[in-house]
């Protein structure tokens, strides 16, 4: 396929910054970022019929193919909503070590008409061997990790003194069940935040949980966000590829509403990562990382989670 010419994605491209290794920047306030349910580009309104063969009219989420090149390779189709598409192909490049963290990127091009976004670097780039390694994950829409993802990975060395209170937990886990999301919306997605002890930050929202945590990885890199004092939550399964992915990001501690897989509690034990699932009401599982939780919360002021937003009602049906 040729290069891409894209001829006018240079007013969006303005949006995205130079990504560079930069000062911390400080992020204040909660909700920085969240998903915006009321945008007709990610929430559809379609019409059907209910089990009474009753008219009915729901929503649903959008779902449209973002091609991704970096500099003239071609990389990766993802099925994604649509919305950040810089954050989600730096963090995607990010998190396939594709892209190094002192990289300089020289401009993002992005067209929506054509779903097509490239990244341009001032580093030649060259991934056509490492292409052929690709192997499919257990991720939604199509989630791919490569061979050699694990070579960052074993290198990561996570903050041993890095806590978690359990009352972040509680907090955490109404302040963002309860946020608009195109979840409570129209469902069928999953959300990923970054938080900081009990304020939710930077809330993203995808068809895929990976699609999520990538958008989070290139946002903490354009806008410089280190990831000493911050904690991720996701809704999502917490599989080896969420481990892997936030032990590359640097965050020591990684939260779910659902389950967890063998390879994903292995892998967190082997990076030292805490890693704590099943969050709902006031319940939650560690299976990693449990010297980092700090018990304050009294579990019996601790009420039962809003029935509104009970994503899943049992053990069995973790997603």
């Amino acid at each position: 396929m040729p290069k891409p010419t894209l001829a006018r994605d240079r007013a969006r491209a303005s949006t995205a910054p130079v990504v560079s290794r930069r000062a911390a920047a400080p992020v204040s306030g909660e909700f920085v970022v969240r998903p915006d349910p009321s945008d007709p580009r990610l929430v559809h309104r379609v019409q059907g019929f209910d089990q009474a063969g009753q008219p009915i009219e729901t929503a649903v989420p959008a779902e449209r193919p973002l091609t991704l090149y970096l500099n003239g390779q071609e990389i990766v189709t993802m099925m994604t909503i649509g919305d950040y598409p810089e954050h989600l192909a730096i963090g995607y490049l990010l998190n396939q070590n594709m892209l190094r963290a002192d990289d300089q990127v020289a401009v993002v091009d992005y067209d929506d008409d054509l779903g097509v976004i490239v990244v341009r670097t001032a580093r030649k780039t060259d991934y056509e061997a490492k292409l052929r390694k690709k192997t499919l994950t257990s991720g939604c829409a199509q989630g791919t990790a490569f061979g050699d993802v694990m070579e960052k990975f074993e290198r990561v060395a996570l903050d041993p003194a890095a806590r978690v209170k359990t009352s972040w937990l509680y907090a955490l886990s109404k302040k963002i069940n309860l946020a608009p999301s195109i979840y409570l919306e129209a469902g069928a997605i999953h959300g990923c935040v970054l938080c900081e002890e009990d304020r939710p930050l930077v809330y993203m929202e995808d068809v895929g949980r990976h699609n999520a945590i990538d958008k989070i990885a290139g946002y903490m890199h354009s806008h410089a966000i280190v990831p000493a004092g911050k904690l991720f939550y996701t809704t999502g399964r917490l599989t080896s590829e969420m481990v892997i992915k936030c032990v590359q990001m640097g965050i020591p501690i990684l939260i779910s509403r659902s389950g967890f897989t063998a390879s994903g509690v292995e892998l967190a034990r082997k990076a030292n990562l805490t890693l704590i699932g099943r969050l709902k009401g006031r319940r939650f599982l560690v299976l990693a990382g449990e010297g980092r939780v700090v018990y304050d919360a009294d579990i019996q002021a601790i009420g039962d989670e809003d029935t509104r937003v009970q994503r899943k009602a049992s053990v069995a049906a973790d997603d």
